[in-house]
């Protein structure tokens, strides 16, 4: 396993995924190998787990995932077009507004990230914001969704990183700054 993190096996269980719909990770891998997934890409393989055998659209990803990481056709932290990413997300106690502030405005946004090029590309404030980070050489897109007047599940997305390595050490950074950024928001 790469150091970007663990395999969606790992993450939902055999036990679970059978539960939910009809078939543990063996069953769907044996399935997917018999109707020639590898020569897939993988919009067609979740489009046949949900057209052929109706599997749920979260599930018929998962699987998908599953599939690609184990027969070698993705790593832990790529997506399907071959693009690494990480992502990290918080609850904070304050509203989405306040949230959006303190990533578009480069005060309060250097209270809590203080590294980086962080390059403002479009924000709709309480929804999301999407920047430039080192340079334009990766994004970062944050939704916002609201889950009280005064909380808010921030989920962060850094794309376009140049490998694993970089996967893992992003996810620790973002882990460590969203924690940052709620204690700030929250004192």
């Amino acid at each position: 396993m790469s150091s970007a993190g663990k395999k969606i096996t790992e993450k939902l269980s055999g036990a679970a995924l059978s539960e939910a719909t009809g078939r543990d990770w063996d069953a769907w891998f044996a399935l997917l190998d018999a109707w020639g997934a590898t020569a897939q890409g993988h919009t067609a393989i979740a489009r046949h787990l949900v057209d052929t055998h109706g599997v749920p659209g979260w599930y018929a990803q998962s699987i998908t995932v599953g599939y690609e990481q184990e027969r070698g056709m993705r790593a832990v932290g790529q997506s399907c077009d071959g693009d690494w990413q990480a992502s990290g997300s918080k609850t904070v106690d304050a509203a989405a507004a306040l949230v959006t502030d303190w990533f578009t405005d480069d005060t309060l946004r250097a209270r809590w990230l203080p590294d980086g090029e962080f390059a403002l590309r479009t924000h709709r404030p309480g929804k999301s914001v999407t920047a430039d980070w080192d340079g334009g050489t990766s994004r970062i897109s944050v939704h916002l969704t609201v889950k009280g007047e005064q909380k808010t599940q921030i989920g962060l997305g850094h794309t376009k990183l140049p490998d694993a390595d970089a996967v893992a050490a992003y996810k620790a950074f973002w882990k460590e700054r969203l924690a940052e950024l709620k204690k700030q928001l929250e004192s």
